[in-house]
């Protein structure tokens, strides 16, 4: 069911979900047939047309627990439909170094490591889906005005001047969350001193379903192969001031930048769409749950995106969230009580504080040009790659195997 009211009405509902994105959808999708009532709020009308034949900028890096998510979601094989690019291998290099390391998905008994998905195809895939789901209400465009916070429930009034009530609000509203900073819960905040710029390239030689990336002084810059063999999606993560400068370079400077700094492992490069940035900031909310609440997403935890982990968090937190509000709901056991959503936060908080922590650690390990930090990784990355168990070990956290399955099935 859509909506588009101005008027002043009055509803109750289950489950009030803040935001309509990736994740937003995928838990009104997984909470199907559990006969709640849930409501959708969203602060725009989506854009339902169909994908065009180029591939869109903002991809994610989805690995095997987030494919069994999808799976279960029941989208995964639409998502194949519209595009998808499976990689079988991984190469990770220190710049003019000799530090390296590389996984290979038949090594382990694996037929990929993962997946590169554009953010628009799993979008569209999950508003096609929830859109015919029963029990389900869309209010778009609209956004949270007010929220009270009642005993056995939430009183909150849109902007369009409807009065919705609820026993859960679930704040899925992204990191400037609204609902976060109305709830007063604080956040552990740090920048790390790098923008993103992503754009579309074509490369002289073909992929071959690897996902590259190298590590320099200033940067990382990461190389996401798409389904067309010769197109990669890149990441380049460095300072705000080489942003600005990449971004005013004339194409043919770009490319050859670009190409230099990769070392050439795929040839000659050829951007073939436009260039955007953004600005790469960690946060990590207090609390993930409080009375009548639960975060998710980036409105609990963001992340640098050099390991590509950031979307497939907040699947784990969507899987966690959605399993125990079903059995809660079985059960016959309030939903919204602050004493039952601890365990979600507990499970969720510890894994986006060991993300965040790695990420971090990382992240400042391969930043500026100290010989000993650089000897220091470069040491680290050719032990690791010799020692088959560690891989093993690495390969299984990247792929997050285990987490959720037994939830799931």
């Amino acid at each position: 069911m859509y909506e588009q009211k101005t008027r002043i009405t009055m509803q109750s509902f289950d489950i009030i979900i803040s935001g309509g994105g990736m994740l937003g959808l995928a838990i009104v999708a997984a909470l199907r047939e559990s006969g709640l009532r849930i409501a959708l709020i969203e602060h725009k009308i989506p854009n339902l047309e169909k994908l065009t034949p180029k591939s869109a900028l903002r991809v994610s890096a989805i690995n095997t627990a987030t494919e069994h998510m999808l799976k279960y979601l029941g989208i995964w094989q639409d998502i194949l439909d519209l595009r998808a690019s499976s990689y079988q291998s991984m190469e990770i290099w220190d710049k003019d170094s000799f530090g390296n390391i590389s996984f290979h998905a038949q090594e382990y008994g694996y037929t990929h490591l993962g997946y590169i998905i554009e953010n628009s195809v799993i979008q569209q895939t999950l508003w096609d889906k929830v859109s015919c789901q029963s029990g389900v209400t869309i209010i778009a465009p609209a956004v949270f005005q007010e929220i009270t916070w009642g005993e056995k429930e939430a009183f909150i009034i849109l902007n369009n001047r409807q009065i919705l009530t609820t026993r859960l609000v679930i704040g899925i509203d992204g990191a400037h969350s609204w609902l976060r900073a109305h709830t007063d819960i604080p956040i552990t905040f740090w920048d790390y001193r790098h923008h993103a710029l992503v754009a579309t390239i074509q490369t002289e030689q073909p992929h071959n379903n690897c996902a590259r990336q190298v590590f320099s002084s200033n940067g990382i810059l990461a190389f996401l192969p798409l389904k067309d063999k010769q197109l990669c999606s890149i990441v380049w993560s460095t300072n705000p001031e080489k942003i600005k400068y990449l971004l005013s370079l004339p194409e043919s400077d770009f490319n050859r930048e670009l190409a230099v700094t990769f070392d050439m492992r795929l040839g000659l490069c050829k951007i073939v769409s436009s260039r955007q940035s953004y600005r790469l900031i960690g946060q990590y909310a207090r609390s993930f749950a409080a009375h009548r609440l639960a975060l998710a997403g980036d409105a609990a935890h963001t992340i640098h995106p050099l390991a590509g982990q950031g979307l497939n968090l907040g699947f784990m937190d969507i899987a966690k969230l959605s399993f125990l509000i079903k059995h809660l709901h079985h059960q016959g056991k309030d939903i919204g009580r602050y004493t039952y959503l601890r365990s979600y936060e507990r499970s969720c908080k510890n894994n986006a504080a060991l993300m965040l922590t790695t990420m971090q650690g990382l992240q400042e390990l391969f930043e500026g040009k100290n010989i000993a930090k650089k000897l220091l990784r470069d040491i680290g990355m050719t032990i690791v790659n010799n020692v088959p168990l560690l891989k093993t070990r690495l390969v299984r956290y990247g792929m997050d195997l285990s987490y959720f399955l037994d939830l799931l099935e």
